[in-house]
């Protein structure tokens, strides 16, 4: 497909189809529709290895019942034969699921904010050759950037544009359109008797945000700075914890507070609010409502106008996330953290989540510290307990030796619980970095238990 429908077509069928969910039965309904495109080049050391444009359109529309049963269907043919059987299809597994508490459509209205800047023009301006020219680019940096490197495995660049309708039955409607653009570097490097792969990848809603050069050289340095290393003795360290690795464990922390998790029994934070959870360095925020970043909108996925939550404020849980349903179960408002696919109903995720910054610069913090790990991955953080906060997962790093990094540290465990760990945090630094949606600064973690040789 290249060519997608006016936007007056879009509203035109939409609406139809709430009108064909109305009058077969269903007490409430709306429709999301979703269209975009993207392309993307990968080198392998300097040869074309992957080259696609793509283009998609699909329509999803979800039925309610009085009795709070829902169903959905979804698809990309948009004749109107196939429009008619999806709400029928919408119709049909709605009527055979389960009656729910909670389930309901806003009645506010969807207002539109410009200052969010979800699109930026000079991505979707970005031509093939220029793709290329930053494909070389990263290559090159990668190649000169250490001798040690053999191979420049990847050097990736993807772009695109989205943009959705949505409307419900009780009157919302309204359009939200988007870019973003994302590259990545992995290498091969060698010291003569060890070899490492890794890299490093950025993406962004902004053009100017992607320093090329600057990325290729961090998955350089991510690599040979890995070459050779050994497991540190077992024992008990302080440890350093750079943001890319946090940002890893801060999404862990994240979904902890969707209201859906505490409900169902899956959350070490279940009543905890205005309880002590970690230390009163942490603060941790959910806000989708910050110019540029990935997870920004002017709404949910239910209409509900997204905003600012804080859920831990100086070491004290302050509130968990919510869609319509579950902030009707706690008797809140919802948050506006309402998610959801075409294909999929209503759950709650977050948006753009941040635990704030501090005040020392990454180097002070490591020339704090006597003996310890400098941590820059952990592997199997999925395997984190969220009902118990136990953990045991793989790590790598550098060690830290009289307050200065000195050699490369791998095959060693981390074995914790993720409430002590948050508790153990004595500082944050000052160089907050966003991944994706999600941004963390460098953390110092006391008394970590490292299990290696």
């Amino acid at each position: 497909m290249t060519e997608f429908l006016s936007r007056k077509e879009v509203e035109s069928i939409s609406k139809w189809m709430l009108d064909e969910a109305l009058r077969g039965g269903a007490s409430g309904a709306d429709v999301l529709y979703s269209e975009g495109a993207g392309s993307g080049l990968s080198l392998k050391d300097g040869e074309i290895e992957e080259c696609v444009t793509g283009f998609t359109a699909g329509i999803g529309v979800r039925t309610i019942m009085s009795d709070g049963r829902q169903g959905i269907s979804y698809g990309n043919r948009l004749d109107k034969f196939s429009l008619r059987e999806l709400v029928e299809w919408s119709l049909f597994n709605c009527r055979n699921s389960e009656p729910e508490e909670g389930i309901m459509l806003y009645e506010g209205k969807l207002v539109s904010d410009p200052s969010l800047d979800l699109e930026d023009p000079e991505i979707t301006a970005i031509t093939p050759q220029k793709r290329m020219e930053l494909c070389r680019v990263m290559t090159e940096s990668a190649m000169a950037a250490d001798s040690s490197i053999l191979s420049v495995r990847s050097a990736s660049w993807h772009d695109g544009w989205g943009s959705s309708f949505y409307c419900t039955s009780t009157g919302l409607e309204g359009w939200e359109r988007g870019s973003s653009a994302n590259c990545g570097v992995s290498v091969i490097a060698s010291d003569g008797k060890n070899t490492e792969m890794g890299g490093h990848g950025e993406e962004s809603r902004r053009l100017d945000e992607l320093d090329i050069r600057k990325i290729a050289l961090k998955a350089v340095d991510k690599t040979v700075s890995a070459l050779g290393g050994t497991p540190m003795k077992t024992g008990p360290y302080t440890i350093v914890i750079e943001p890319e690795t946090a940002a890893s464990l801060v999404d862990v922390i994240g979904e902890l507070f969707c209201a859906p998790e505490i409900h169902k029994g899956r959350s070490l934070m279940a009543e905890r609010l205005n309880s002590k959870v970690a230390s009163s360095c942490v603060t941790l925020v959910d806000d989708g409502r910050i110019p540029w970043k990935a997870g920004t909108g002017s709404w949910d996925a239910e209409g509900v106008p997204t905003g600012r939550t804080l859920l831990i404020k100086d070491g004290i849980a302050c509130s968990y996330l919510y869609n319509l349903q579950y902030a009707w179960k706690d008797g809140v408002a919802s948050t506006g953290n309402a998610c959801r696919g075409m294909s999929s109903l209503p759950d709650v995720g977050t948006s753009n989540l941040l635990l704030q910054a501090g005040s020392e610069t990454p180097l002070s913090l490591i020339s704090g510290v006597g003996c310890g790990l400098y941590l820059t991955e952990l592997m199997g953080l999925h395997t984190i307990d969220p009902i118990s906060g136990d953990f045991s997962v793989g790590a790598k790093g550098q060690l830290i030796e009289n307050g200065k990094i000195t050699k490369p540290v791998s095959g060693v465990t981390i074995a914790s619980n993720l409430m002590d760990f948050l508790n153990s945090i004595v500082a944050v630094g000052s160089d907050l970095t966003f991944f994706g949606s999600t941004a963390a600064p460098t953390l110092v973690v006391e008394n970590i238990v490292v299990a290696g040789e």
